[in-house]
């Protein structure tokens, strides 16, 4: 039975005029309703051949960027761990800076020891930066699995990093692994690329194909950072790059606008993570030195804690060194009396330490 239809009902619309069905099925296509990513083009997308000529053009600065990183490399295969760590340690508080998260290397420190927590953003805040932590000192290639690498991998616990950042909005599943391929396909066919310039075009790729979704850009950096660490021989597995004040990572413009402001900070953050090598190194020396005369195992194994630390509780020294709390306490009340360290905090209970540079 047909509805009755008085004089003041509109004529019925027919399909071709509503807004909200999907237009025709353009040539190529099956699926109207099937996501924008396997038929978007790729004109918006970084060309090779731009990063290829900002290569050639900026070949001294590429080459002093280099030069920088080869020594510092060189310094963290000499002075070992403890050199490492403090650099991951710097180079994640400064790239939280860089992003909006302000969290120092001393908090990172005593989060990653279990002295400090928090609740809502900050607690994901650190969350944040102890898997940066994790990533660069562990290093890795993310072009061989780049969900393996952020965590974001097939198993038991996908998607658990991005749960502990926050981002439930970042691509995930079938989406992300759709992106993460276009990423590493388009890197592959940058592969005649230095190292350098190649870490610079993937940091800008990202953020283009949005494999984080509007999440800050944690992930690339790291990414990055250990995609650089190719041109290096194995003692860093990252370049750093926001320890030399994070222009690159703010950067927008073509290509050679991009590069030269990442080889700058690259080669700032390497002189920088020198310089800081020469004071660690110097105090450990001295340290040596002038604990020569004390007993046992523990005084050696706590140079090599507080090397590593920015700030040291009793708890972490424990932990490293594998000495007992009593035999921690009296070691580190004798560093201080020789001048080797402070204590920061001044109360009688939960006490910190620091190497007196």
């Amino acid at each position: 039975m047909m509805p009755l239809k008085g004089p003041y009902d509109p004529d019925p619309t027919s399909e071709e005029d509503l807004w909200f069905l999907p237009g025709p099925v353009e040539a190529g296509t099956s699926d109207p309703w099937a996501p924008p990513l396997p038929m978007a083009g790729a004109a918006r997308l970084p060309r090779v051949a731009d990063w290829m000529r900002g290569q050639g053009d900026l070949a001294a600065d590429l080459a002093q960027a280099a030069m920088a990183f080869g020594a510092l490399d060189a310094r963290a295969r000499q002075m070992g761990r403890g050199l490492v760590q403090r650099l991951v340690l710097t180079e994640v508080a400064d790239l939280s800076w860089h992003l909006g998260e302000r969290i120092s290397a001393d908090r990172l420190a005593l989060y990653l020891s279990g002295r400090l927590a928090g609740t809502g953003d900050a607690a994901r805040a650190l969350y944040g930066a102890s898997w940066a932590v994790r990533r660069l000192r562990n290093g890795g290639n993310p072009l061989e699995d780049l969900g393996a690498f952020l965590g974001r991998g097939s198993g038991a616990k996908i998607g658990s990093d991005i749960e502990g950042f926050g981002w439930m909005l970042a691509p995930q599943g079938e989406e992300f692994q759709a992106l993460a391929g276009a990423w590493a396909q388009r890197l592959s066919q940058a592969g005649a690329l230095h190292p350098f310039v190649q870490a610079a075009f993937g940091w800008m790729l990202w953020s283009m194909l949005e494999l984080s979704g509007d999440a800050p850009g944690i992930e690339a950096a790291v990414s990055a950072a250990c995609l650089a660490a190719r041109a290096g021989r194995g003692g860093l597995g990252f370049v750093p790059l926001a320890m030399g004040g994070g222009m690159a990572l703010r950067q927008s413009g073509e290509a050679p606008v991009r590069l030269a402001a990442w080889l700058s900070d690259v080669e700032r953050a390497c002189l920088r993570g020198l310089m800081l090598a020469d004071q660690l190194a110097g105090w450990q020396q001295r340290a040596l030195r002038q604990t020569a005369h004390l007993s046992g195992r523990t005084p050696p194994l706590l140079i090599d804690v507080l090397l590593g630390w920015p700030m040291v509780p009793s708890s972490l020294a424990e932990r490293e060194t594998g000495a007992s709390r009593a035999t921690v306490l009296r070691n580190l009340e004798r560093f201080e009396d020789l001048g080797l360290i402070r204590e920061r905090t001044g109360q009688g209970r939960y006490r910190f330490w620091e190497v007196a540079l």
